[in-house]
């Protein structure tokens, strides 16, 4: 692995290799495929960051189930906008089904906050939280995530999914910003 890169005007340096995620990828979903054994969860994968997330995780998944996406944005640079804008909205029925939100990484809260808010009035049978970074120092909301993938520092990273204004979501591995 490079010692670092730069992506527009930020220096990153390597933080965690794609092995490690895939190990905790396969994790995840050996704990979902446990738990929602006899069941077919809806995965509702949250759109752009968690599509890499989704993507492996799906393909370690061995009980039937289904996914869709929606769009939500809390992110300007390298900085939350504490403002949740909701992009793209859910277009499939949730009503009686279980689900499981997919997202990149839980920050603040606000946005899976917005997320839990909306879906509960859609009357789903059960919402469980599957992230696969967490910031625990940095949550503003107690939230009960019952899949976490890894805890992180309040560092801003880059790499599977996760991007810098759009940029470096291509990235095998995840990098964290220089200080």
């Amino acid at each position: 692995m490079m010692k670092s890169i730069k992506v527009l005007d930020k220096e990153f340096v390597p933080m965690i290799p794609a092995e490690d995620i895939a190990n905790e990828v396969r994790r995840v979903a050996n704990e979902i495929n446990r738990d929602y054994e006899g069941k077919n969860p809806l995965f509702l994968a949250i759109l752009n960051g968690s599509f890499m997330f989704a993507a492996d995780l799906l393909r370690e998944i061995n009980i039937p189930c289904e996914i869709t996406f929606v769009k939500m944005s809390s992110y300007e640079g390298v900085s939350s906008t504490g403002t949740v804008n909701e992009i793209i909205g859910l277009n499939k029925s949730i009503e009686g089904r279980d689900v499981i939100i997919v997202e990149d990484i839980v920050d603040s809260g606000v946005t899976m906050a917005h997320i839990l808010e909306t879906l509960e009035g859609h009357n789903p049978n059960s919402l469980e939280i599957c992230t696969f970074f967490v910031k625990p120092e940095n949550l503003k909301i107690d939230l009960d995530i019952r899949y976490t993938a890894m805890g992180i520092p309040n560092d801003f990273i880059i790499g599977y999914g996760l991007d810098y204004d759009g940029y470096a979501r291509n990235l095998k591995d995840i990098w964290v910003l220089k200080s």
